[in-house]
């Protein structure tokens, strides 16, 4: 996952939810009755070893700033599920609700409930190793002070990522000192291709990744049984800063062995799975092991709402019969770096073929129907687990769900087109709306007959013709109000906690708009720092704007001198590429300077005048082409852009 910022939400955008429909009660109740509430396994596991909740559930700054409140949820308080709120969902969100610091087994503890992720703490012979230190720098330092409340304190002399995702490695900064990272003091170690993860899924499409998050987590809807009530894989991200330390280790064979600080670990990389590079870790002295976010008690996202590549179901689920085979039969213990343990060698067991046999199950089934010609939203419809998922508690659907895993299978295998000719290329959203709207008799007559489908609890189908309305009409205020209130009984029906944000978020923007936030950068420091100077230049090259480069090809030299760096940048046909390792005596001007300094007037914490001026950059040949150039970049806009309706310039 990838974290995405809150802000403070009126309250009055949760006045405006409607209360739950009598189709929304019905299907509800089938729900509570179809599944087994009685087993209460998992609520003892969630609370097994705990040592400490969370501080008054309150992580504040110095300056009093609240950046994580387990409070806002004081209302998920009892077993029996709100109308408002799917019944298997609320229990989800009750475990969600365990937190503080436990102790696993000896030397190992984890800290739960502050973030969406946890941090894991092996204690060493001489100091600790922590595995995942959450997602901001303030969040990760006050988790650690609950560990050092209760246990010795000691240093910590490793960190260890399990994958590329923000909640596992934004909070470095609060738990170790870069410097003391760079003096060798601290080993940081991350499976191979972790940096370039990194980059991948969080740079060079983070901004709407971001903006999309808001949508999978709900972050900006208000808490409470009518909005949000949970993320799945927890209740929330966490805010405040985050940063990244580049790891000094990368596991790069299949499986792999060291021993850190006395601690005996064997890790197994599993990329392409849940994250492009993750692994697992094996503690044999413990009898512990570590799936990271690959074998969580939930069904897994394919492709999450936020956005991502398509990830490889098939080779997820080869990579838990992996460790089943390697560790199961001496594991007494299984962690992962989300939820709670799993206890027992039998159990552990059984938990893991469950997890595999669900990924392997959706993405075989929907190769079958692929092969017979069925379309993405045909398969999603007609596959349903088999006795022994379905009903198991592990394999629900709080975070992916079969449908939309469905056609994340179908996509990476077949793409966004379904094949039928008639979907290559159609008109965009908005000018088709208008004619769908026109054929059907206008605006007034499509809304007739959707309230009274609503009425009959018809609720996919009006969102589904309202959003036409909206398209054709984004002014039309009871087309905005049908569809807000259709979308808001999915919510309150759905199971996933990610749809149920999403749908319920959807509302939200119909009924009060988009909720302008303070700009604010949208890369750290530490991610810029972290890039690769290839990814650094197609960074660049995304942020090209052909008018302002239109007519015009320049060829220019870059020599980083803190990295040993050379390359050539090319503008040619309003289009940069670049090729690294190579000089040309043809460039109009060559550029000498450092990556630091680079980031930094990106940053705007100087300006090219003001390296210049300095000495940190060097100009030979024409200095007007280098400003050109930059000259040509679209500034980084905001990102609180339209979704819901077809927005500026898209109508």
């Amino acid at each position: 996952m990838t974290a995405a910022s809150a802000v403070p939400v009126p309250a009055s955008h949760l006045d405006a939810a409607r209360d739950a429909e009598s189709a929304t009660r019905a299907a509800n109740a089938a729900m509570a009755a179809r599944l087994p509430f009685g087993d209460v396994a998992d609520f003892e596991a969630a609370k097994k070893g705990l040592i400490a909740p969370v501080p008054d559930g309150v992580v504040r700054t110095a300056g009093g700033t609240v950046l994580w409140n387990l409070g806002e949820y004081a209302f998920i308080d009892g077993e029996l599920a709100p109308a408002t709120v799917n019944p298997s969902l609320w229990r989800m969100a009750r475990l969600n609700m365990a937190n503080g610091l436990f102790k696993v087994t000896d030397r190992l503890y984890q800290l739960r409930g502050f973030d969406i992720a946890n941090m894991t703490v092996i204690e060493g012979d001489s100091g600790l190793i922590l595995i995942d230190p959450l997602t901001t720098a303030e969040v990760a330092r006050a988790a650690l002070d609950l560990y050092f409340a209760h246990r010795p304190k000691r240093p910590v002399v490793a960190v260890i990522y399990t994958h590329s995702h923000i909640d596992h490695y934004g909070g470095v900064r609060g738990v170790v000192d870069g410097d003391d990272v760079k003096a060798g003091k601290v080993e940081v170690i991350a499976p191979a291709g972790f940096m370039e993860a990194v980059s991948g899924e969080n740079v060079l499409a983070g901004l709407p990744m971001m903006r999309r998050a808001q949508f999978q987590f709900g972050t900006m809807l208000p808490r409470g049984p009518r909005g949000q009530v949970d993320a799945g894989l927890g209740k929330s991200v966490a805010r405040g800063t985050p940063g990244l330390i580049a790891p000094t280790r990368s596991i790069v064979q299949p499986v792999e062995e060291h021993t850190i600080d006395g601690v005996r670990i064997v890790f197994q990389l599993a990329p392409e799975t849940e994250a492009p590079a993750e692994m697992h870790m094996f503690y044999p002295a413990l009898g512990v092991l570590n799936m990271a976010e690959n074998a969580c008690p939930l069904l897994h996202n394919f492709i999450p709402l936020r956005g991502a590549v398509a990830r490889d179901p098939r080779i997820w689920a080869k990579y838990i019969g992996d460790a089943i085979a390697l560790y199961a039969p001496n594991a007494e213990i299984l962690i992962g770096q989300h939820h709670w343990p799993v206890w027992g060698r039998a159990a552990v067991a059984d938990y893991l073929e469950a997890q595999r046999d669900l990924y392997k199950h959706i993405h075989d089934q929907t190769l079958r129907y692929m092969n017979k010609g069925w379309r993405p939203a045909e398969i999603a419809e007609a596959i349903d687990l088999p006795q022994g998922l379905a009903e198991r508690w592990s394999a629900r659907g709080y975070y992916g769900t079969v449908n939309h895993n469905v056609k994340a299978v179908y996509q990476r295998y077949l793409s966004w087109y379904d094949g039928n000719p008639c979907n290559l290329h159609p008109l965009p959203p908005a000018p088709a709306a208008k004619k769908f709207v026109e054929y059907m008799g206008g605006a007034s007559a499509v809304i007739a007959r959707a309230r009274a489908d609503f009425a009959r609890g018809e609720f996919r189908w009006v969102a589904q013709v309202m959003k036409e309305v909206v398209y054709a009409e984004p002014a039309n205020k009871d087309a905005r109000e049908l569809c807000a209130d259709a979308l808001e009984q999915m919510g309150y029906q759905a199971e996933s906690a990610t749809w149920r944000n999403a749908f319920l978020y959807g509302a939200q923007e119909l009924r009060h708009g988009v909720f302008q936030i303070p700009g604010r950068a949208t890369m750290g420091g530490d991610t810029l720092a972290g890039l690769a100077t290839d990814v650094f230049f197609d960074l660049m090259a995304i942020r090209l704007d052909p008018a302002k480069a239109a007519g015009q090809s320049v060829v220019l030299n870059w020599h980083f001198t803190d990295r040993a760096e050379k390359l050539v940048l090319t503008l040619k046909h309003c289009t940069l590429t670049h090729r690294l390792g190579e000089w040309s005596e043809k460039a109009a001007a060559s550029i000498t300077t450092s990556r630091a300094t680079l980031d930094a007037i990106v940053l705007r914490k100087t300006t090219a005048p003001e390296a210049i001026m300095s000495g940190a950059l060097k100009i030979e040949g024409d200095p007007s082409r280098f400003a050109a150039l930059f000259g040509m970049l679209d500034q980084p806009a905001g990102f609180m852009f339209d979704i819901l309706t077809p927005g500026e310039g898209r109508n």
